[in-house]
C-alpha cells in the first residue's frame, strides 16, 4: 500500500462549508493508518491550533495550510467575479508565519466578498511554503477550461517561479459525477448539471496532467475533504442549505447530496480512484517529507515595558504590593496580612506571573487617571496583591476570600483577571493599549458562534421545509441547557421522554433530530469576543492570523479562538464593558458638576442605611445585579442590612442555589434557625447563616472535613463542575472516607456529599460574588442618595434602547421625579437636570422633594442629529430664543432644516411659542422671510433684523404670527410623540385602557422574569403594536404574531391557528386586549403563547384612583397582617390595593375587595409593621 495523505481537507472551521469536526477527523485519518494529515479551510486559519495538538497527540504528522482566494491580477481591485481558489501549505515555522501573514492580508487588504490575495503578496511571502493548483475552481483550472491551455501554462509557470518547482504540485480530484448522474431519481436538470461538471472536470484534468507532463511538475491527488464519513453527506448538504438560505428540495443551488464523495477516504480509496496514476497519490509523500512545523504552546510571551535597571519583575511587583498594603492598612502591617503578602508573591514570582499582574496593574493605573471606572469579576478578587496593586476592588482579608481558589502552587493553568470597564469608554481603553504597546501587537479575539441543540433543530427545520410550528413544538421539547452544561440532542433523547416518543412515532421528526443531531456544535459564524484582548510583545502575526471584524468594522481581531490565543503564549486581557460602570461614572460626574461634591466611589461607607433602605423598598431598577422582577421580591423579603447580604444574593440568584434563597432569608430574619451541618463550617458559614452560598464553601467542607489540599479539592471543583461520571465517583469515594477519617459518621458523609454535588456545580465564587455585590453597592449607594443625577445618567445610556427607555421613565415616574418633554431653550445633547419648583413637581415618590426634574435632550428626537443640535446650541449661547421668529433667524437653516424643525415642534421642543398644530402651519412662512433676510443679509443687501441681537430686535419684529387653528387632537400628538421619541410622553394611550381591567390583569410586561414566569400562566392589558398573520405550510391555515404593548414593555405574542380562526377580528393594531397564556423562552427572549383572548371595552370608565402593590415577606405573622389590613381601611379612598404573598416559585397576588388613599405616609407605616 503507498503512503498517501490527505492534503485538501476542510473541517467545521470553513463556516458552514465544512461540516468535519477536527478530533473525528484525525481519528479517521488514524483509522485509515494515514500518518499524515492536512487542514486547509477557505481563507482562515481558524482551527489551526487545535488541529496541530490533536494531531500531536494522536501522533499524526500536522500539516497546516490554507484553501485560499487569489485575485487574478491585484487584490486590490474590487471584482466580484476575482477570487480563484489556490492551495498553500506551511513547510516548516517560517512558512507556518508566512502563512498566517497572508491570510491577514487577504483578509484585511483584499476582502471583496471573500478575503483575497494575488501574486504582490506571494512572492513577498511564499518562502516555506509549497502550493497546489486547488479544486476545479483554481485559476489553472477556469484558464484551461475558459481561456486557453497556454494562458493556464502561463500562470502556473508563474507560480513556479514564486515556490519553486519542488514546492509546486499539480492537484487533481477525481468524483464520480457520472455514476451520481444516472442514480435513479436524480431530476433532469440535475443529472445534467451532474454530467456537465464531470466533462468539465475530466477537460480540466487532461489539461493539468499535460502540464505536469510539459512542465515536469509533480501531480498529487485529493478528494476536497468536506465531511468524514460518506453518510455525512446530507448533514453537509444541509449545513450549505442554512448558509446559502435555500431548502434541500430546491433544485438550483450547491448540492452536496447528488455526488456524496468529499469524504475522508481511506489510501485503498484513493489508490482505487487513480489506480491510472499511481504516482499522484505517492507524490504527497514528496510534501509530507517537506513539512517539519514546531509550534511553541504553553509558554507566556509578555509585552515589553520598561523596569528601572536591576529591577526584576518581582522585585518590583512586592514594591507595589508592599506600598499599597502600607496604603490600605496603615504603615505597621501584622503578621497575618504580612503573611498572606510574602505567600502570595513567592507563588506568583516562582511561575512567573509577576509581569502579568504589572501589566494589569499598568492598565488600572491609566482608568485611574483618565476616570474609568473598573471592576474586577472572578477569582482574582481573592488576591491580596492583587488588591493591594490597586488592580482588584474587594478587600480579601475582610471577606474571607481564598487565594488559592484565583492561583495556587499546584496550578497548571495561569491566573485570568477578569476587568470589568465602563462599556462607552472600552474603545478608548483598547486604543491606548495600541498606543502604549503597538497598534500591530494589539487586536480583539474572535469567538464562534455554534448551532446549539435547539438551534439545530429549527435550522434543519428550515431547511427541510417543515412547517414552523411543527419545527417549533420540536425544538421546545429539547431542554435547554445550563451554564457550563449545554445540551445536546443525544443528551435529551436520554433523558426526555416525550422527545423519544415523537421521533419514534414520527419519521419525519426522526429525520429531523438526525440530522440535527449532526449538524449541531458545528461553528456557525464568527464574531467578536465580548472581552477578550491580547497585547503581544512583537507583530501580532508571528502569533496568530488576523482579520477584520465581521460586519464591515474596522477593528482588527484574531482568527485564533481565546484557548489556542493562550495556547501559542499571548497575553488575554479580559476587559468587558459593563453599562451599569458607564452610568455611575456618568452620574457622578453631574453630582460633582451640580452639586461641587467628588464622590470617591471606592471609599463610599459600606453601611449606608439609606441604600439597604432603598433596595428593601423594592426600588431596584437600574441597580446592578439587582434589577429583575424576581432578584427585587426576593430583597424586599430579605431587607438586607449589610454588604454580605448583597453578595450573598448575587451568588445565590441563578439556578440550582436559588432553591437555598427562603431560608438564607428567614435565618435572616431569626437567628434562632441557623444551624451547621458541622461546627467546623462555622468559620467559613457564618456570614451566610450556615447556608453554603459559594463555591468556595464547598472548597473549604472539603479541605477542613475531608482532608483535601488545594491541589485535591482543585480536580474536586472540576470533576463537579464537568460532571465526568468517573472523575465523580472517585471524589465521591475520597471524600466519603475523607470525612470518615476526620469524626464523621459515614451517614453523615454520605449526607453532606449530596448536599455538595447539587450545589457546586452551579455556585459562584466568592470573590466574584463579592466584586459584583460591591458594585451593585455602589449603584444603589448612588441611586439612593442622588436619584435624579443617577435617573438621568441611565436615561442617557439607555436613550437608544426604547425598551429600557420606557421602564426607566416609569421608575423616574414611582421615584417621585418629573420627566419633561424636550425644551429649544433648556435641552442640551442628552438628558439634563432641571429646577423646578413645588407646584410643578410630582406628589409621590422618594425623589418627589428634590426640586428637581429631567429634560429630555435633543439627540432622543428622530431627525434631529449631530449637526442640527451643535448649529442650536451654538444658536442659543447668545441666550434663549424669545420666539420661533427669533430661533429660526438666529440659526443655520441649511442645518436645521424643514425635517428638524417638523420634529422638534412634533415632540413639543417649541411648545413655549404656541401649540403644535398652530407652529406645523406657521413655521413655514416665517422659515421663509428668515431664508430670505438671510440671503439679503449675505449679499449685502441688508435684511429685516440686520445689525440687531435678539435682545436689541423690535418686539414686533420676533413676535410670531402663528395661525388660528384648532389644537392638534390628543390621539395625534401621542402617535406623533411616538414615532419620534420612541415612546409616548405627554400621556401613555394604553394607561386608561389598563385601568379598566387591572383588577383581572396578574403582571405587567416589565415584570416578567425568566427565573420565575417561563411556563406559568399569566394574564396581561395592552394594545397591539403591530401584528403579522401567517399562513401555515402544513395545512395552509392562518395564525398570527403579534406585539402587545403595556404602559411598561413590550412582549410578542404567538396566536396558534384554532385560536387565531375564533378570533380574527381581535387581531388588528391599535385593539386594546386582554390576553391570558403561558411564558415561553425562545432564544433568550420571553413571547406569550395565547390561549384566550378578548377586547377590552375602552368607552368603559376607568376607575379612579391608582394601583399600588404591597409586598409580604415570607414567614409574617397572621396578626401582622391583621394589622397591616385594618391600618389600609382607615384611610378610604380611589387607589386599589394587590397583596403580593410568596406563595413558592411564584407570589400570589391578591386584590383588596376595598380602596384606600395611599399616600408615601401611609406607605412608610406599612413598611415599618412589616419589618
Amino acid at each position: 500500500m503507498s503512503n498517501f495523505t490527505h492534503l485538501h481537507v476542510h473541517s467545521e472551521n470553513s463556516l458552514l462549508d465544512g461540516l468535519a469536526k477536527i478530533k473525528k477527523l484525525i481519528a479517521r485519518a488514524k483509522d485509515h493508518g494515514q500518518n499524515a494529515l492536512a487542514i486547509t479551510d477557505h481563507g482562515a486559519l481558524y482551527g489551526a491550533i487545535e488541529f496541530y495538538k490533536e494531531a500531536i497527540n494522536k501522533e499524526i504528522k500536522p500539516i497546516i495550510g490554507c484553501e485560499l482566494y487569489i485575485a487574478a491580477e491585484s487584490r486590490l481591485d474590487k471584482k466580484r467575479q476575482d477570487a480563484f481558489h489556490l492551495l498553500l501549505l506551511a513547510l516548516n515555522n517560517e512558512g507556518y508565519e508566512n502563512l498566517m501573514q497572508i491570510v491577514t492580508i487577504g483578509q484585511t487588504e483584499g476582502f471583496y466578498y471573500k478575503p483575497r490575495i494575488d501574486k504582490e503578496v506571494l512572492e513577498k511571502y511564499h518562502s516555506g511554503l509549497a502550493v497546489t493548483t486547488a479544486c476545479p475552481a483554481g485559476r489553472v483550472q477556469r484558464l484551461l477550461l475558459h481561456d486557453s491551455y497556454e494562458a493556464a501554462k502561463k500562470e502556473l509557470i508563474e507560480l513556479e517561479q514564486i515556490f519553486g518547482s519542488d514546492k509546486t504540485f499539480i492537484e487533481l480530484q477525481r468524483h464520480p459525477y457520472e455514476k451520481f448522474a444516472a442514480a435513479k431519481g436524480i431530476p433532469e436538470s440535475v443529472r445534467n448539471e451532474l454530467l456537465n461538471h464531470g466533462q468539465e472536470c475530466k477537460v480540466g484534468e487532461d489539461g493539468l496532467v499535460k502540464l505536469s507532463r510539459d512542465l515536469g511538475l509533480p501531480l498529487i491527488a485529493t478528494n476536497d475533504t468536506h465531511y468524514v464519513d460518506r453518510d455525512d453527506a446530507p448533514a453537509q448538504d444541509a449545513i450549505v442549505c442554512i448558509q446559502t438560505g435555500k431548502q434541500i428540495a430546491d433544485i438550483v443551488r450547491m448540492r452536496y447530496i447528488d455526488a456524496p464523495d468529499f469524504y475522508l477516504k481511506s489510501t485503498e480509496e484513493m489508490e482505487k480512484d487513480f489506480a491510472d496514476l499511481p504516482e499522484a497519490i505517492g507524490n504527497t509523500q514528496l510534501i509530507v517529507d517537506q513539512v517539519d512545523i514546531k509550534i511553541t504552546l504553553g509558554h507566556w510571551f509578555f509585552p515589553k515595558f520598561a523596569l528601572p535597571e536591576g529591577i526584576t519583575p518581582g522585585q518590583a511587583l512586592r514594591d507595589l504590593a508592599y506600598d499599597g498594603a502600607h496604603h490600605f492598612f496603615g504603615q505597621k502591617l501584622d503578621a497575618i496580612t504580612t503573611k498572606r503578602l510574602d505567600y502570595e508573591l513567592e507563588v506568583i514570582d516562582r511561575k512567573g506571573y509577576s509581569p502579568y499582574f504589572l501589566l494589569f496593574h499598568k492598565i488600572v493605573s491609566h482608568t485611574n487617571e483618565v476616570g474609568i471606572y473598573t471592576n474586577t469579576r472572578g477569582s482574582a478578587a481573592g488576591s491580596l496583591v492583587s488588591y493591594c496593586c490597586g488592580i482588584t476592588t474587594v478587600d480579601p482579608l475582610r471577606f474571607n476570600l481564598p487565594f488559592e481558589r484565583f492561583l495556587n502552587p499546584f496550578r497548571p493553568s495561569p491566573p485570568d483577571i477578569d476587568l470589568d470597564i465602563s462599556d462607552d469608554r472600552r474603545d478608548e481603553l483598547i486604543a491606548w493599549l495600541k498606543e502604549t504597546y503597538g497598534d500591530d501587537r494589539v487586536a480583539q479575539i474572535c469567538t464562534f458562534g455554534t448551532m446549539k441543540a435547539r438551534a439545530a433543530v429549527r435550522d434543519v427545520g428550515r431547511v427541510l421545509g417543515m412547517p414552523y410550528s411543527a419545527v417549533d413544538r420540536i425544538a421546545k421539547i429539547v431542554p435547554e441547557g445550563s451554564q457550563g452544561f449545554p445540551m445536546t440532542i443525544k443528551k435529551a433523547l436520554e433523558t426526555t421522554p416525550e422527545l423519544r416518543q415523537v421521533k419514534e412515532s414520527e419519521p419525519e421528526v426522526k429525520k429531523l433530530l438526525d440530522l440535527a443531531q449532526k449538524v449541531e456544535s458545528n461553528k456557525r459564524h464568527i464574531s467578536v469576543h465580548a472581552a477578550g484582548v491580547v497585547v503581544a510583545p512583537d507583530t501580532l502575526t508571528k502569533f496568530t492570523p488576523l482579520q477584520l471584524e465581521p460586519g464591515g468594522g474596522d477593528n482588527i481581531i484574531t482568527q485564533y479562538e481565546m484557548h489556542a490565543c493562550e495556547d501559542v503564549g499571548l497575553i488575554k486581557l479580559d476587559i468587558l464593558g459593563i453599562r451599569n460602570l458607564s452610568i455611575l461614572a456618568n452620574a457622578i460626574t453631574i453630582i460633582k458638576k451640580l452639586r461641587g461634591v467628588d464622590i470617591k466611589i471606592k471609599g463610599v461607607p459600606l453601611d449606608d442605611q439609606k441604600t439597604y433602605a432603598m433596595l428593601a423598598a423594592g426600588h431596584t431598577f437600574g441597580v446592578f445585579q439587582f434589577a429583575s422582577s424576581g432578584m427585587t421580591k426576593y430583597l424586599v423579603e430579605l431587607k438586607p442590612e449589610r454588604i454580605d447580604d448583597l453578595m450573598a444574593m448575587v451568588a445565590l440568584y441563578r439556578p440550582g442555589p436559588i432553591a437555598f434563597i427562603p431560608e438564607y432569608i428567614a435565618r435572616k430574619h431569626n437567628p434562632k434557625l441557623v444551624k451547621y451541618f458541622d461546627p467546623r463550617m462555622e468559620k467559613f458559614l457564618a456570614s451566610s447563616y450556615g447556608i453554603l452560598t459559594y463555591q468556595d464553601d464547598v472548597l473549604y467542607t472539603a479541605i477542613d472535613l475531608a482532608g483535601y489540599n488545594w491541589e485535591e479539592v482543585d480536580k474536586l471543583r472540576k470533576a463537579i463542575g464537568k460532571k465526568i461520571p468517573e472523575e465523580m465517583e472517585k471524589q465521591h469515594t475520597k471524600f466519603v472516607d475523607g470525612c470518615v477519617t476526620n469524626g464523621l459518621t459515614r451517614e453523615k458523609a454520605e449526607d453532606l456529599w449530596k448536599q455538595i454535588e447539587t450545589f457546586a456545580a452551579y455556585g459562584f465564587n466568592k470573590a466574584h460574588a463579592a466584586s459584583y455585590g460591591i458594585v451593585a453597592y455602589w449603584t444603589a449607594f448612588v441611586k439612593a442618595n442622588y436619584p435624579v443625577e443617577y435617573m438621568t445618567s441611565l436615561l442617557t445610556a439607555e436613550a437608544s434602547n426604547t425598551d429600557k427607555l420606557i421602564e426607566a421613565i416609569a421608575e423616574c415616574q414611582n421615584l417621585g421625579i418629573k420627566i419633561l418633554p424636550p425644551d429649544i431653550n433648556e435641552s442640551e445633547t442628552g438628558f439634563t437636570i432641571i429646577d423646578i419648583d413645588n407646584k410643578s413637581a410630582l406628589k409621590k415618590g422618594r425623589a418627589k422633594d428634590e426640586g428637581k426634574a429631567i429634560r429630555f435632550g435633543l439627540s432622543a428626537i428622530k431627525n434631529v442629529g449631530g449637526a442640527a443640535i451643535g448649529a442650536i446650541l451654538a444658536a442659543r449661547e447668545d441666550g434663549p430664543f424669545g420666539s420661533l421668529t427669533d430661533f429660526l433667524s438666529r440659526s443655520d437653516l441649511q442645518k436645521v432644516n424643514k425635517k428638524v424643525i417638523e420634529s422638534l415642534i412634533g415632540v413639543g421642543a417649541l411648545d413655549r411659542f404656541g401649540h403644535r398644530a398652530a407652529l406645523l402651519v406657521g413655521y413655514a412662512e416665517i422659515r421663509n422671510r428668515s431664508v430670505h433676510a438671510a440671503r439679503e443679509k449675505s449679499s449685502g443687501q441688508g435684511g429685516l433684523f440686520e445689525g440687531l441681537t435678539s435682545g436689541e430686535a423690535p418686539p414686533q419684529a420676533l413676535t410670531d404670527k402663528l395661525p388660528d387653528v384648532t389644537q392638534m387632537p390628543l390621539t395625534e400628538l401621542l402617535k406623533t410623540e411616538k414615532a419620534l421619541l420612541g415612546i409616548y410622553l405627554t400621556d401613555h394611550p394604553v394607561r386608561n385602557v389598563i385601568k379598566v381591567v387591572a383588577h383581572r390583569v396578574t403582571h405587567k410586561v416589565s415584570q416578567l422574569d425568566p427565573a420565575f414566569h417561563v411556563g406559568q400562566m399569566v394574564t396581561l392589558a395592552g394594545v397591539l403594536a403591530s401584528v403579522r398573520a401567517i399562513s401555515t405550510k402544513k395545512n395552509n391555515s392562518r395564525m398570527c404574531f403579534a406585539s402587545l404593548e403595556d404602559d411598561t414593555a413590550a412582549i410578542d405574542l404567538v396566536v396558534f391557528p384554532k385560536l387565531y380562526a375564533d378570533t380574527t377580528d381581535l387581531w388588528l393594531v391599535d385593539k386594546a386586549l386582554l390576553v391570558s397564556g403561558r411564558i415561553d423562552n425562545r432564544e433568550e427572549k420571553l413571547s406569550l403563547l395565547v390561549e384566550k383572548a378578548e377586547a377590552i371595552d375602552t368607552n368603559a370608565p376607568a376607575p379612579e384612583g391608582d394601583l399600588f402593590e404591597i409586598d409580604i415577606p415570607r414567614g409574617t405573622p397572621k396578626e401582622t397582617l391583621q394589622q397591616v389590613n385594618q391600618t389600609l381601611k382607615q384611610h378610604p379612598g380611589p387607589d386599589r390595593i394587590v397583596i403580593v404573598v410568596p406563595n413558592g416559585g411564584e407570589p400570589k397576588r391578591i386584590n383588596l375587595p376595598f380602596t384606600v388613599k395611599y399616600s408615601q405616609v401611609l406607605a412608610n407605616k406599612i413598611n415599618r409593621m412589616l419589618k
